[in-house]
């Protein structure tokens, strides 16, 4: 009548004397516990600062790409056909063999026909943030005796600054200024200290054809990137027509902003079937710094997984010698009735909880370590736009880091654990 009762206190009973054995290793060499979780502490702290660092550094350079290029772009792709000459409408003997040498295209129009319909059926679609329209022509910068060669986009400021946040990367002046100024212009900040103009200056836009206009500077941009802001610079689109001679229909792209960037590939092959004009994603146009992007990821993946392995592998070493010192209190326990896998609770429970306290101390100091790195002021740079390092703190990352800090101690005690579960305690006994 008693078993029932009896069996349920006698498991009780080894669990909590297992626990306190286990207790009592531990606290007996507080000096291997305290190697054993700084070990993981170390390992946790340098996964955590590694990956949030190299994660804002992609993010960083992804967001610095995507702040120059739309998330969808629809232009006219102009292929040219040499295949024909006008030499056949004066030629009708078919037998009669025509060598053309150096065949020249006709003038093609680069324009987008239907532009505004275009614009507005973009408009109507679910998704979409930001439509702009644009004409982009080169042109001579000319401020005194200096000319410099570049570009010029006419666009609609408003829709342009929505696109690009535009707003956010003036360094003198505000977008809104271009609506209100005859003739303005907003320059790229590299470009205007080429030319060594400031806010209020006048600058004369010379175009290929030998049409000129002169600008009024009215703001300056830094997105951060060398190409751009040595050679880029915004008017109106009408003062872009007029400057190009061209009517206010005459439109040569328009550029997409969408919700959503991962959907850009699957609309803008949608967007190429429905309007007839190339539509390309910004994955398609960056294909070479997406495949960076890749590389890296993979890269700290690997770095942040080769720190915690090399974490486990040191508290492996630790518990293999922790066992291997304590035979003869195994053997002792074995020959007192200790059944193996009391053995492996009291060795796991150490490992678990050196695991569990070293993951909770790496999280904390890896999060002060990359929260320290995140507020060093990044050294002054003209090309750069960036003030302090890129940190991300994502709450994905410490789950992982607790996770892995949990587990790997416990794979790590595990295996020496059923090994010491295993040995015959006469043969330890007698030496």
């Amino acid at each position: 009548m008693n078993m029932p009762i009896l069996l349920p206190l006698r498991k009780s009973s080894a669990m909590n004397v297992d626990t306190l054995i286990a207790r009592r290793h531990l606290m007996a060499n507080k000096k291997q516990t305290l190697v054993a979780m700084l070990g993981v502490t170390f390992g946790i702290a340098m996964f955590i600062l590694m990956i949030s660092f190299m994660v804002g550094v992609n993010q960083f350079m992804e967001d610095t790409m995507l702040s120059s290029v739309p998330d969808i772009h629809i232009y006219n792709d102009i292929k040219t056909d040499y295949s024909a000459s006008i030499a056949k409408d004066y030629y009708k003997n078919k037998n009669t063999l025509i060598a053309v040498y150096h065949p020249k295209p006709k003038q093609i129009a680069l324009n987008i026909k239907n532009a505004d319909g275009i614009i507005n059926d973009l408009k109507t679609e679910k998704g979409i943030d930001a439509v702009s329209p644009m004409i982009s022509t080169q042109v001579f910068y000319s401020y005194g005796p200096v000319q410099i060669n570049g570009y010029i986009n006419g666009v609609n400021i408003m829709e342009e600054s929505r696109l690009y946040d535009l707003a956010g990367k003036m360094t003198d002046g505000i977008p809104e200024n271009l609506l209100t100024s005859d003739r303005g212009i907003i320059m790229g900040h590299g470009l205007a200290d080429k030319l060594n103009l400031k806010m209020g200056d006048m600058v004369t836009l010379a175009t290929p054809t030998g049409t000129t206009m002169r600008c009024r500077v009215v703001g300056l941009f830094k997105i951060g990137m060398s190409a751009i802001d040595n050679i880029r610079s915004y008017v109106n689109l009408a003062d872009a027509q007029q400057l190009m001679g061209r009517d206010k229909s005459y439109i040569t792209d328009i550029d997409i902003k969408l919700r959503d960037n991962t959907l850009a590939t699957e609309k803008s092959i949608a967007f190429t079937k429905k309007y007839n004009y190339k539509a390309e994603d910004w994955q398609t146009a960056n294909s070479s710094i997406t495949a960076s992007n890749i590389v890296r990821d993979t890269l700290t993946m690997v770095v942040s997984i080769t720190l915690l392995v090399v974490a486990g592998f040191g508290i492996y070493n630790i518990m293999n010698m922790t066992i291997k010192n304590k035979m003869k209190d195994i053997a002792i326990l074995k020959a007192q009735g200790f059944a193996g896998k009391d053995i492996v609770q009291i060795f796991l429970s150490q490992s678990v909880f050196i695991g569990l306290l070293g993951a909770i101390s790496g999280l904390i100091l890896g999060f002060l370590l990359s929260f320290a790195l995140s507020r060093v002021p990044f050294p002054k740079n003209d090309f750069v736009a960036l003030n302090f390092f890129p940190v991300i703190f994502r709450p994905s990352h410490y789950l992982f880091g607790l996770v892995f800090g949990v587990i790997t101690p416990f794979i790590a005690g595990l295996m020496p654990s059923l090994k010491a579960s295993k040995i015959d305690p006469v043969i330890i006994l007698r030496g």
